[in-house]
């Protein structure tokens, strides 16, 4: 299982990285803020599981959330800014800019994620009721 979790989290994230894309072509106005911010959340969340494939569903989306975090109130250092100055994967990565909206957008990114994660989790724990222990420590 732990496989196909790595094979898939590249895929997931090209797709809300796609999503997010298509969305800065068709508006420019708050969907196309608060959504990639969303969407970036999503990218993180998808880093997490293909760092840590057996993570549990709460515990991925809490380590997600919670990095997001830390990246936006780094805004307010001005370390990112600096960065994002002379690179784009920096600005594209770090943002440039602290906005404490952002704040509340990540989890919309990750909440449904990990709602999906545990519901996928749990219909494999009953089809295999032999679950095994490796899969349940997180």
């Amino acid at each position: 299982m732990a496989g196909r979790v790595r094979l898939l989290m590249p895929l997931a994230a090209l797709l809300f990285l796609g999503l997010a894309l298509l969305i800065r072509v068709v508006d420019d106005g708050a969907l196309r803020q608060y959504s990639g911010t969303a969407l970036y959340a999503s990218m993180v969340w998808a880093g997490v599981l293909f760092l840590w494939p057996r993570m549990a569903p709460v515990t991925a989306g809490t380590l997600a959330t919670g990095f997001c975090w830390l990246v936006e109130c780094a805004q307010l250092t001005g370390v990112p800014a600096e960065l994002s100055a002379r690179s784009l994967v920096a600005r594209l990565a770090l943002g440039v800019q602290f906005d404490p909206v952002d704040l509340a957008w990540y989890p919309v990114g990750v909440a449904p994620l990990a709602v999906l994660h545990h519901v996928v989790r749990a219909r494999r724990r009953t089809a295999s009721p032999a679950a095994r222990p490796a899969d349940t420590h997180l």
